[in-house]
């Protein structure tokens, strides 16, 4: 397979509308597996080939599992650089050690064959997965016909909504409520934005926390993180935290009433407009 051929592969996902739920893939990988390090591009055709963890005939090797027989390899992109040493002039000083410093001379791209987790057999592997605890407002998920499910843990995120699923990275009910509460602002408004709106991710937060004090599961010690998140995306709107809250307060009152079953789903009341 060439590169054009793997690109392609990538428009496939504009083409069919996976565009946005491919994004969300590719910026928050689930695990700390070689493929999370990868380009975002790379990541994109890890989605295209749904899988998420994809690594190298020999890396798998080094896992101690073996790709199966008859299994076939999908094509990542890599860069290569072409290198040679810098001419070194007769009168100036030499290194000791009779090495010259190296100048890019050329960057092309090749492709290379990785294979699916799927399609390896061989050691369990090491992914530090988490056991999900009977979180409250569970039966609400499930109510709404979502997804929940536990994904390892990688650090470089704890939870994540979308395509009517909610993955988590951690036990915390906190991640749980904010997740949950992605899912019942996309009933308030219509649809979410794509990828990290900062309404969104503020109403989330908001509601994440005021859930947690509501039915009595107190994350007093998650406030201070809150505020910086809240901070995080109020700084991209412009904003100073406490207006940014201001300006979402009516859509985080509606998404509380409706996870909450204070009022009808039908006769819910569009969230305030900015």
């Amino acid at each position: 397979m060439n590169v054009q051929e793997t690109l392609q592969n990538i428009i496939e996902l504009f083409q069919t509308g996976e565009i946005p739920e491919a994004i969300a893939f590719a910026t928050f990988p689930s695990c700390d597996v070689p493929c999370s390090h990868w380009s975002f591009a790379n990541r994109l055709l890890c989605f295209f080939h749904h899988t998420e963890d994809a690594r190298g005939y020999r890396q798998w090797q080094a896992v101690n599992r073996q790709v199966k027989k008859g299994a076939k390899a999908f094509h990542i992109i890599a860069p290569r650089l072409g290198r040679k040493k810098k001419h070194c002039p007769a009168n100036s000083e030499q290194p000791e050690d009779d090495t010259s410093p190296e100048t890019i001379t050329s960057l092309w791209f090749v492709t290379v064959p990785v294979f699916c987790e799927a399609d390896t057999e061989g050691e369990p592997l090491d992914y530090q997965q988490i056991i999900l605890p009977d979180l409250p407002l569970m039966d609400r998920a499930i109510e709404w016909g979502l997804n929940v499910r536990a994904v390892p843990g990688n650090k470089m995120f704890y939870g994540r909504y979308g395509n009517r699923e909610i993955t988590l990275a951690t036990s915390e009910e906190k991640v749980f409520f904010h997740e949950l509460s992605h899912h019942a602002h996309s009933l308030v408004i219509g649809e979410l934005k794509p990828g990290q709106d900062w309404r969104q991710e503020i109403v989330a937060e908001l509601s994440a926390q005021a859930l947690c004090r509501i039915i009595g599961k107190r994350a007093d010690s998650t406030l201070g993180n809150s505020y910086k998140y809240i901070e995080h995306y109020a700084k991209e709107a412009g904003l100073n935290p406490v207006h940014a809250c201001l300006q979402v307060i009516g859509d985080v009152e509606s998404v509380l009433k409706l996870i909450l079953k204070q009022e009808p789903e039908e006769n819910q009341i569009k969230a305030v407009a900015m």
